[in-house]
């Protein structure tokens, strides 16, 4: 029996086991065999449309949600310049808090290391 098929056709979030260290992956849950979840990612490539399908093995799936939307902000149709500037300031506000969630998340040592930036170093010959 299919365990996840509630999320046919969802955005998802999932976080998947690969030898010793945890990997995420998101898309569209586009399948379920009842052995594994088949995720799909459409993109855009060098002017081209690009679609990137993988299998996840129920056994590897460590953490299955749905992705959540931020809701669309339409712009106003008056002519009015503070009622225009008030969407664009609460869509600024809304994309610092996902940068701040992503930085506490990787300082709170929660298991994962976080990322490190690379340093650019020069090429020697």
């Amino acid at each position: 029996m299919a365990r996840y098929s509630a999320f046919l056709g969802r955005k998802v979030d999932v976080q998947y086991r690969a030898g010793d260290i945890l990997l995420p992956a998101s898309g569209t849950f586009v399948a379920d065999s009842g052995r594994s979840i088949f995720l799909e990612q459409s993109f855009e490539q060098r002017g081209s449309q690009r679609h990137f399908r993988w299998e996840i093995p129920y056994q590897y799936i460590v953490r299955l949600e749905e992705k959540v939307e931020p809701p669309q902000v339409s712009a106003s149709s008056s002519g009015d310049p503070a009622t225009a500037a008030a969407p664009s300031a609460e869509a600024s506000l809304s994309s610092a808090e996902p940068e701040s969630k992503v930085r506490n998340s990787a300082n709170s040592g929660g298991g994962a290391p976080g990322i490190l930036p690379l340093q650019n170093r020069p090429k020697t010959a």
